[in-house]
């Protein structure tokens, strides 16, 4: 039954895409306004985190950049319905500029292994594409709460033609011991580096200027294996009736994500990160509850207490 339902929501999600890209972009910006009409979990999410990590800004730009964030929100979760359910190659025709791509090219000659930070900004999942149409790779997830939902995305995320070339690990045990010996065969690696891990798997370190668990898996596979590490993002750059454009990035990481010392290399993750999400900060995913855990280790300091 799990894959059934998962192959009607497949089925539906493939329907809403054929709409012409203009039809998509404005049910987004209906979706955008009705969430913030009622105020949902996404929209007070996205309004706390930014009283966390924008206290300088006035009220009124704070509520301007909440409701460009929750727009952007919208806008691409039908973007990337859309990406999911029409054929890779088409996708990736939106991309009109790369940047970096022969230093990610040299880094898989050099056959130490490459780890790619992907943080949620821009569409990650246009970047995942790309990366599967470039190399074969694993692809590290946390797969959802909902089985239905992780059948849909086991489902969306490789297409006939590129099944083959992707092999997405869940975050496990199991999965992370597959990493270490993919990497030291020389092999590709796809992380989300910004996703909250459980306690105990994760160090504090500022981001944005407030304390975040922050994973230490990705340091000690850099460290570990020798491989390298870089940062890819897909940026929108403009919008048109024709779909939006992109731009792909790839750069090098800083030496000190790979440090020996943990505390060091998810300090200089968290920097990273927090820079490329300063290019746009609209369309970096303000909707996930980033500081739910606390140093104290006191529920009564998650800043999201109230909001389910």
């Amino acid at each position: 039954m799990t894959d059934l339902a998962a192959r009607l929501l497949h089925l539906f999600a493939t329907a809403l895409a054929r709409l012409p890209w203009r039809w998509l972009m404005r049910l987004g910006d209906g979706l955008a306004a009705w969430m913030l009409r009622r105020n949902t979990r996404e929209s007070r999410v996205v309004r706390r985190n930014l009283e966390l990590t924008q206290p300088q800004l006035p009220a009124a730009a704070r509520d301007d950049l909440h409701q460009r964030i929750v727009r952007t929100t919208a806008r691409q979760a039908l973007e990337t319905l859309r990406m999911w359910t029409r054929p890779h190659a088409e996708n990736l025709g939106l991309i009109r500029q790369s940047h970096g791509v022969d230093l990610f090219d040299a880094a898989i000659a050099a056959g130490r292994g490459v780890i790619v930070a992907a943080p949620h900004y821009g569409n990650w999942e246009l970047l995942n594409q790309w990366l599967a149409a470039h190399t074969p790779l694993a692809i590290l997830y946390a797969p959802p709460e909902s089985a239905v939902g992780d059948a849909f995305l086991r489902l969306v995320r490789a297409d006939d033609a590129q099944a083959a070339r992707v092999t997405q690990v869940r975050a496990e045990g199991p999965g992370v011991r597959q990493l270490f010996k993919l990497l030291k065969d020389g092999g590709v690696v796809g992380i989300l580096p910004d996703q909250q891990p459980k306690q105990g798997d994760g160090e504090f370190a500022p981001f944005f200027g407030v304390p975040a668990l922050t994973m230490t898996l990705l340091g000690r596979l850099a460290h570990r294996t020798g491989a390298a590490v870089v940062f890819a993002w897909c940026e929108r750059i403009d919008a048109h009736d024709d779909g939006p454009g992109f731009a792909l990035h790839i750069e090098a990481a800083p030496p000190a994500v790979a440090d020996a010392d943990p505390v060091v290399a998810v300090a200089a993750l968290n920097q990273t990160v927090e820079r490329i999400a300063r290019r746009d900060p609209s369309q970096y995913q303000w909707t996930y509850k980033r500081y739910t855990l606390q140093p104290s280790g006191n529920w009564d300091d998650n800043p999201y207490k109230g909001i389910r």
